[in-house]
Protein backbone atom coordinates (compact mmCIF):
# COMPACT_ATOMS: atom_id res chain seq x y z
CA UNK A 1 0.00 0.00 0.00
CA UNK A 2 1.08 3.54 -0.35
CA UNK A 3 2.49 5.64 2.28
CA UNK A 4 -0.75 6.73 4.26
CA UNK A 5 1.02 10.77 3.46
CA UNK A 6 -0.20 10.31 -0.09
CA UNK A 7 -3.76 10.30 1.13
CA UNK A 8 -5.11 14.03 2.13
CA UNK A 9 -6.65 13.54 5.49
CA UNK A 10 -10.21 15.02 6.14
CA UNK A 11 -12.13 15.89 8.87
CA UNK A 12 -15.97 16.09 8.47
CA UNK A 13 -18.57 17.26 10.87
CA UNK A 14 -22.04 15.26 10.33
CA UNK A 15 -24.40 17.89 12.22
CA UNK A 16 -27.57 15.31 11.65
CA UNK A 17 -30.96 17.05 12.56
CA UNK A 18 -29.09 20.10 14.94
CA UNK A 19 -29.04 24.27 14.16
CA UNK A 20 -31.25 26.33 12.50
CA UNK A 21 -30.20 28.34 9.38
CA UNK A 22 -28.90 31.15 12.24
CA UNK A 23 -27.69 28.90 14.30
CA UNK A 24 -25.33 27.29 11.86
CA UNK A 25 -23.86 30.73 10.60
CA UNK A 26 -23.01 31.66 13.85
CA UNK A 27 -21.45 27.96 13.81
CA UNK A 28 -19.27 28.72 10.60
CA UNK A 29 -18.38 32.18 11.57
CA UNK A 30 -16.96 30.65 14.92
CA UNK A 31 -15.31 28.07 13.56
CA UNK A 32 -13.58 30.08 10.77
CA UNK A 33 -12.53 32.29 12.89
CA UNK A 34 -10.35 29.19 15.01
CA UNK A 35 -9.07 28.37 11.97
CA UNK A 36 -7.52 31.27 11.41
CA UNK A 37 -4.74 30.18 13.99
CA UNK A 38 -4.94 26.50 12.91
CA UNK A 39 -2.70 25.10 10.78
CA UNK A 40 -5.84 23.08 8.31
CA UNK A 41 -4.14 24.09 5.39
CA UNK A 42 -3.30 20.18 4.65
CA UNK A 43 -6.34 19.09 5.91
CA UNK A 44 -9.68 18.78 3.84
CA UNK A 45 -12.38 20.34 6.68
CA UNK A 46 -16.04 19.84 5.64
CA UNK A 47 -19.19 20.39 7.27
CA UNK A 48 -22.31 18.54 6.73
CA UNK A 49 -25.36 20.81 7.41
CA UNK A 50 -29.59 19.96 7.17
CA UNK A 51 -30.83 20.73 4.26
CA UNK A 52 -32.59 24.12 5.32
CA UNK A 53 -29.31 25.28 6.46
CA UNK A 54 -26.70 24.79 3.04
CA UNK A 55 -27.53 27.64 1.07
CA UNK A 56 -26.99 29.97 4.37
CA UNK A 57 -23.76 28.06 5.18
CA UNK A 58 -22.84 28.28 1.52
CA UNK A 59 -22.83 31.71 1.72
CA UNK A 60 -20.72 32.87 4.31
CA UNK A 61 -18.14 30.26 3.05
CA UNK A 62 -18.23 31.95 -0.57
CA UNK A 63 -18.44 35.32 0.90
CA UNK A 64 -15.20 34.73 3.09
CA UNK A 65 -13.52 32.32 0.80
CA UNK A 66 -13.29 29.92 4.58
CA UNK A 67 -11.26 26.49 3.80
CA UNK A 68 -14.24 24.78 4.96
CA UNK A 69 -16.39 22.33 2.26
CA UNK A 70 -19.70 22.06 1.91
CA UNK A 71 -21.61 18.55 2.22
CA UNK A 72 -24.85 17.17 2.78
CA UNK A 73 -26.44 14.22 5.06
CA UNK A 74 -28.33 12.18 2.01
CA UNK A 75 -29.80 12.37 -1.30
CA UNK A 76 -32.17 10.75 -2.97
CA UNK A 77 -30.62 7.98 -6.20
CA UNK A 78 -33.49 9.72 -8.36
CA UNK A 79 -33.21 12.81 -10.57
CA UNK A 80 -36.33 14.09 -9.92
CA UNK A 81 -40.19 13.03 -9.75
CA UNK A 82 -43.15 13.06 -6.87
CA UNK A 83 -41.22 12.17 -4.07
CA UNK A 84 -42.42 13.90 -1.64
CA UNK A 85 -39.69 15.01 0.87
CA UNK A 86 -36.30 13.74 -1.15
CA UNK A 87 -33.58 16.23 -2.69
CA UNK A 88 -31.76 15.22 -5.43
CA UNK A 89 -28.03 15.30 -6.66
CA UNK A 90 -28.75 18.27 -9.38
CA UNK A 91 -30.41 20.18 -6.43
CA UNK A 92 -27.49 19.93 -4.04
CA UNK A 93 -24.91 20.80 -6.76
CA UNK A 94 -26.81 23.73 -7.61
CA UNK A 95 -26.06 24.83 -3.92
CA UNK A 96 -22.44 24.23 -4.19
CA UNK A 97 -22.57 20.95 -2.19
CA UNK A 98 -19.12 18.88 -3.23
CA UNK A 99 -19.70 15.75 -1.08
CA UNK A 100 -22.60 13.31 0.13
CA UNK A 101 -22.95 10.97 3.17
CA UNK A 102 -24.54 7.59 1.63
CA UNK A 103 -25.52 5.06 3.65
CA UNK A 104 -24.87 6.64 7.14
CA UNK A 105 -26.19 4.19 9.83
CA UNK A 106 -29.31 6.19 10.76
CA UNK A 107 -30.21 6.53 7.07
CA UNK A 108 -29.84 2.43 7.03
CA UNK A 109 -31.21 2.09 10.75
CA UNK A 110 -34.35 4.28 10.48
CA UNK A 111 -34.98 4.59 6.98
CA UNK A 112 -34.75 1.69 5.56
CA UNK A 113 -31.93 2.47 3.19
CA UNK A 114 -30.61 -1.10 1.64
CA UNK A 115 -27.00 -2.06 0.29
CA UNK A 116 -28.64 -1.68 -3.00
CA UNK A 117 -30.26 1.65 -2.08
CA UNK A 118 -26.31 2.82 -0.76
CA UNK A 119 -24.82 1.62 -4.40
CA UNK A 120 -27.77 3.23 -6.63
CA UNK A 121 -26.87 6.50 -4.26
CA UNK A 122 -23.48 6.37 -4.38
CA UNK A 123 -23.86 5.55 -8.62
CA UNK A 124 -26.28 9.37 -8.62
CA UNK A 125 -23.99 11.12 -6.71
CA UNK A 126 -20.56 10.07 -8.68
CA UNK A 127 -23.11 10.82 -11.76
CA UNK A 128 -23.63 14.28 -10.50
CA UNK A 129 -19.74 14.85 -10.16
CA UNK A 130 -19.96 14.85 -6.39
CA UNK A 131 -17.72 12.89 -3.87
CA UNK A 132 -19.43 9.82 -2.14
CA UNK A 133 -18.55 9.34 1.70
CA UNK A 134 -20.26 5.99 1.75
CA UNK A 135 -20.64 5.18 5.57
CA UNK A 136 -20.14 1.24 6.72
CA UNK A 137 -19.89 -0.43 10.27
CA UNK A 138 -21.62 -3.17 11.91
CA UNK A 139 -24.15 -3.22 14.55
CA UNK A 140 -23.10 -4.02 18.76
CA UNK A 141 -25.07 -7.46 17.83
CA UNK A 142 -23.14 -8.64 15.11
CA UNK A 143 -19.22 -7.29 16.69
CA UNK A 144 -20.33 -9.75 19.74
CA UNK A 145 -20.65 -12.82 17.27
CA UNK A 146 -17.88 -11.89 15.39
CA UNK A 147 -19.28 -10.48 12.64
CA UNK A 148 -17.47 -7.44 12.08
CA UNK A 149 -15.29 -8.65 9.09
CA UNK A 150 -18.02 -10.08 7.53
CA UNK A 151 -19.88 -7.35 7.80
CA UNK A 152 -18.02 -4.81 6.31
CA UNK A 153 -17.11 -7.33 3.20
CA UNK A 154 -20.42 -7.45 2.22
CA UNK A 155 -21.32 -3.44 2.40
CA UNK A 156 -18.13 -2.75 0.88
CA UNK A 157 -18.33 -4.78 -2.08
CA UNK A 158 -22.18 -3.96 -2.16
CA UNK A 159 -21.04 -0.34 -1.84
CA UNK A 160 -18.38 -0.82 -4.81
CA UNK A 161 -21.27 -2.02 -6.87
CA UNK A 162 -22.15 1.68 -7.62
CA UNK A 163 -19.08 3.12 -8.11
CA UNK A 164 -17.91 3.31 -11.95
CA UNK A 165 -14.77 2.68 -13.03
CA UNK A 166 -12.29 5.25 -13.41
CA UNK A 167 -14.83 7.08 -10.14
CA UNK A 168 -13.03 5.68 -7.31
CA UNK A 169 -11.41 8.95 -6.91
CA UNK A 170 -14.60 10.94 -5.99
CA UNK A 171 -15.01 7.79 -3.03
CA UNK A 172 -14.24 7.81 0.61
CA UNK A 173 -15.20 5.09 3.11
CA UNK A 174 -16.33 5.95 6.59
CA UNK A 175 -15.88 3.01 9.25
CA UNK A 176 -18.45 3.81 12.42
CA UNK A 177 -19.32 1.28 14.29
CA UNK A 178 -22.90 1.64 15.29
CA UNK A 179 -22.63 0.16 18.41
CA UNK A 180 -20.04 3.52 18.94
CA UNK A 181 -22.03 6.39 17.38
CA UNK A 182 -23.43 8.99 19.66
CA UNK A 183 -23.10 6.51 22.80
CA UNK A 184 -19.69 8.18 24.10
CA UNK A 185 -17.65 4.57 24.18
CA UNK A 186 -15.38 5.01 20.62
CA UNK A 187 -13.80 1.89 19.29
CA UNK A 188 -10.04 1.81 20.31
CA UNK A 189 -7.38 2.62 17.67
CA UNK A 190 -7.02 -1.10 17.46
CA UNK A 191 -10.28 -1.50 16.35
CA UNK A 192 -10.24 1.75 14.04
CA UNK A 193 -6.99 0.09 12.65
CA UNK A 194 -8.46 -3.37 12.62
CA UNK A 195 -11.77 -2.37 10.77
CA UNK A 196 -10.50 0.14 8.23
CA UNK A 197 -7.18 -2.24 7.47
CA UNK A 198 -10.15 -4.82 6.24
CA UNK A 199 -11.63 -2.49 4.47
CA UNK A 200 -9.05 -1.42 2.16
CA UNK A 201 -8.32 -5.06 1.38
CA UNK A 202 -11.74 -5.20 0.40
CA UNK A 203 -10.90 -2.86 -1.81
CA UNK A 204 -8.21 -3.87 -3.10
CA UNK A 205 -9.55 -7.23 -3.66
CA UNK A 206 -12.61 -5.24 -5.79
CA UNK A 207 -10.46 -3.13 -7.71
CA UNK A 208 -6.50 -2.50 -7.66
CA UNK A 209 -3.95 -2.40 -4.81
CA UNK A 210 -3.36 1.09 -6.31
CA UNK A 211 -6.85 2.56 -5.62
CA UNK A 212 -6.75 1.03 -2.68
CA UNK A 213 -3.89 2.19 -1.36
CA UNK A 214 -5.13 5.72 -2.27
CA UNK A 215 -8.62 5.92 -1.03
CA UNK A 216 -9.20 7.64 2.03
CA UNK A 217 -11.66 6.10 4.78
CA UNK A 218 -12.17 7.87 7.26
CA UNK A 219 -13.27 6.70 11.26
CA UNK A 220 -16.86 7.69 12.54
CA UNK A 221 -18.30 7.01 16.25
CA UNK A 222 -17.75 9.19 19.26
CA UNK A 223 -14.53 10.68 18.44
CA UNK A 224 -13.15 13.33 20.48
CA UNK A 225 -10.65 15.74 20.68
CA UNK A 226 -8.64 13.76 23.66
CA UNK A 227 -8.91 10.14 21.46
CA UNK A 228 -8.77 11.97 17.48
CA UNK A 229 -4.77 11.86 17.69
CA UNK A 230 -4.62 8.33 18.42
CA UNK A 231 -7.39 7.24 15.99
CA UNK A 232 -5.66 8.91 12.77
CA UNK A 233 -2.06 8.33 13.83
CA UNK A 234 -3.53 4.60 12.78
CA UNK A 235 -1.97 3.64 9.46
CA UNK A 236 -5.18 3.33 7.62
CA UNK A 237 -7.51 5.84 9.11
CA UNK A 238 -7.28 8.91 7.14
CA UNK A 239 -9.72 11.16 9.00
CA UNK A 240 -12.92 11.75 10.93
CA UNK A 241 -16.48 11.68 10.55
CA UNK A 242 -17.85 13.82 13.63
CA UNK A 243 -21.17 13.75 14.91
CA UNK A 244 -21.73 15.85 18.20
CA UNK A 245 -18.40 16.97 19.25
CA UNK A 246 -19.00 18.75 15.49
CA UNK A 247 -21.72 21.39 16.68
CA UNK A 248 -19.00 22.69 18.96
CA UNK A 249 -16.67 25.06 17.13
CA UNK A 250 -13.96 24.86 19.37
CA UNK A 251 -14.27 21.21 19.94
CA UNK A 252 -14.73 20.69 16.23
CA UNK A 253 -11.45 22.80 15.94
CA UNK A 254 -9.55 21.11 18.39
CA UNK A 255 -9.83 17.87 16.76
CA UNK A 256 -8.79 19.40 13.18
CA UNK A 257 -5.51 20.31 15.17
CA UNK A 258 -5.16 16.56 16.60
CA UNK A 259 -5.57 15.47 12.89
CA UNK A 260 -2.86 18.16 11.81
CA UNK A 261 -0.61 16.99 14.01
CA UNK A 262 -0.35 13.75 13.21
CA UNK A 263 0.76 14.58 9.59
CA UNK A 264 2.75 17.33 10.73
CA UNK A 265 3.11 19.01 6.70
CA UNK A 266 0.98 19.06 3.87
CA UNK A 267 -0.30 15.59 2.51
CA UNK A 268 2.27 14.49 0.21
CA UNK A 269 5.52 16.59 1.27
Amino acid sequence: MAQKTTRTPMVAGNWKMNLDHVEAIHLIQALALRLRSTDSSHIDVVVHPPFTDLRSVEGIIGADNLPIRLGAQHCSDLESGAFTGEVSVGMLSRLSVELVLVGHSERRQFFGMTDELVASTASAVLGGGLTAIICVGESAEQRADGETTTVLTHQVEMALAGVASGAEDRVLFAYEPIWAIGTGVAATEVDAQMACGHIRSVIAHERTEAIASTMRILYGGSAKPDNAGDLVGQPDVDGLLVGGASLDAESFADMIEAVSACYGSPAGK
